[in-house]
């Protein structure tokens, strides 16, 4: 029996979609990237937990020690309390992990890739929006992602999440056999239109959730 969460769980109403895993940023909660994800996937089904640790009353998904540091054994604990969660969710609601994808903001997206590098296979792709490499200072394990697809958007003025973090997350994550794409944007720690379009045309063409890329477009 997995940890619970709270969470909100909206189904599908347009087959052959990706379902979509929305994991909100700090402060945020279960409600926060449910238009997000609407937007990003009509019709899609939404899966949508809020995360279990507290700071100073803000949820987060774990711990981290100052601004920008992370407890990692912290992020590896949470993060396979939070894969427990989703594989009985997605168990209980009829999801096929090869439909299933993470949308993840900041901290939101930091243990979305944490997900991806830790229990590989239960997701089949993630959009990483100001995404930090979450084991930092620990080299992942040389786990197989082959098959998995990630979007990852980034701002080259991010504050928050510096972006030589966002392009060492890609590395990571393409020295494992991930197809990354990572669209970079003069922006900071936010979520500008042109991202999420592209975010958007990235999982329509991506052939996520079953659906067929559009010929010649760019996935």
């Amino acid at each position: 029996m997995s940890t619970p969460f709270h969470h909100v769980f909206l189904p599908a109403t347009e087959p052959g979609r990706p379902a979509l895993l929305l994991l909100h940023g700090t402060g945020a909660d279960e409600h926060d990237l449910l238009d997000l994800g609407r937007t990003l996937a009509p019709g899609a089904a939404l899966l949508s937990p809020r995360g279990r640790v507290s700071e100073n009353g803000a949820n987060r998904w774990f711990r981290r020690l100052r601004e920008g540091v992370f407890d990692v054994d912290d992020v590896i604990a949470r993060t396979h309390e939070l894969a427990d969660f989703v594989t009985d969710a997605a168990a209980e609601r009829g999801i096929a992990h090869q439909d299933l994808v993470a949308v993840g903001f900041s901290n939101g997206a930091n243990i979305a890739a944490a997900t991806l590098l830790l229990r590989p296979g239960l997701l089949a792709g993630a959009v990483l929006l100001a995404a930090a490499a979450p084991l930092q200072g620990r080299e992942p394990d040389q786990v197989d992602l082959t098959g998995t697809r990630v979007f990852l958007g980034a701002g080259r003025a991010d504050p928050v999440t510096p972006i030589d973090q966002a392009r060492l997350l890609a590395d990571q994550l393409g020295a494992r056999g991930a197809d990354v794409r990572l669209a970079e944007h003069p922006g900071g720690h936010a979520l500008p239109a042109p991202v999420l379009a592209a975010a958007r045309d990235w999982l329509d063409t991506s052939g996520l959730g079953g659906q067929d890329p559009r010929p010649g477009r760019a996935g």
